[in-house]
């Protein structure tokens, strides 16, 4: 098995090269062993940037293209790190994740069908507007998820990893300044031509926590009002929707998150070429 310290040389070597993300890969898998690795660059109100895979179980990034860069990110614990602007970063998938994660529609009818267990983010911020994502995966291949000391050890070597991503995406753009429009402003919009359906700023923001799989008491504290105030606005929002349950408002409303992406324009991209 290769050194540590001759994995981390030909990751330098390949700074700037093709090479880059697969010895990036390699040298993490020898720190933290994992199945998967996905690297991701979201942008501010545009499609992210799938910019490798790499993994053994076809299941993990089969619908990844299709479904996720299709708009399902915008229900993803790790997009909403980046909307958020949250701090850069380690970041574990259950740590970040809604209180009911586990039982929205994105979870069951998505994430669940990758067959991950659990997932760690290296979250790099080259600005703003901009962030990049590392994220490795542990799936049923190996039916395990990170162990504390993985996790320390993925948090010890995190400034590393920032260096190396700030330095080698130094010059990946997004395609345009973004626009006035929030994603939940959008989605009132666009609603409305799709559907002939008038929603409120609230109604859409409590029907995107709700997809994003937060509890009435979780939505309440990030709105700041009370747990029975979500509940009518709740059930304002199904009721104006035409829908009883939150697996009819996810179907309802995946084709218009499809719809909050822009195509990307790219000044200059190493790893475009999924692995």
């Amino acid at each position: 098995m290769e050194s540590t310290e001759n994995l981390i040389a030909s990751t330098i070597q390949s700074l700037n090269t093709d090479k880059f993300a697969s010895n990036l890969n390699r040298w993490l898998w020898a720190l933290v062993k994992h199945d998967n690795t996905t690297i991701l660059a979201y942008f501010q109100d545009q499609t992210p940037l799938l910019l490798m895979t790499d993994g053994i179980t076809p299941d993990v990034h089969r619908h990844m293209k299709t479904v996720y860069l299709s708009g399902a990110y915008l229900l993803d614990p790790f997009y909403e790190v980046h909307r958020s602007q949250n701090a850069a970063g380690m970041y574990r998938i259950w740590d970040i994740a809604p209180d009911q994660f586990v039982r929205n529609q994105y979870f069951i009818e998505y994430y669940r069908r990758t067959t991950m267990i659990d997932e760690i983010g290296f979250v790099v911020r080259l600005s703003a507007q901009m962030s990049i994502h590392v994220c490795l995966g542990r799936d049923v291949r190996s039916n395990q998820r990170f162990s504390k000391r993985d996790q320390a050890t993925a948090l010890k070597v995190f400034p590393i990893i920032e260096a190396f991503v700030c330095s080698h995406y130094t010059n990946l753009q997004f395609g345009s300044h973004p626009g006035d429009e929030s994603v939940t402003e959008r989605m009132v919009r666009l609603v409305a031509q799709t559907y002939g359906i008038k929603l409120t700023g609230r109604q859409a923001d409590v029907a995107l926590l709700v997809l994003q799989g937060h509890s009435s008491n979780s939505i309440g504290l990030r709105l700041g009002v009370s747990p029975q105030t979500v509940k009518v606005f709740r059930k304002q929002l199904y009721k104006r929707c035409e829908v009883s349950s939150q697996a009819e408002l996810f179907r309802l409303m995946l084709p218009i998150l499809s719809s909050q992406s822009e195509p990307l324009s790219l000044k200059k991209v190493y790893d475009q070429k999924v692995l």
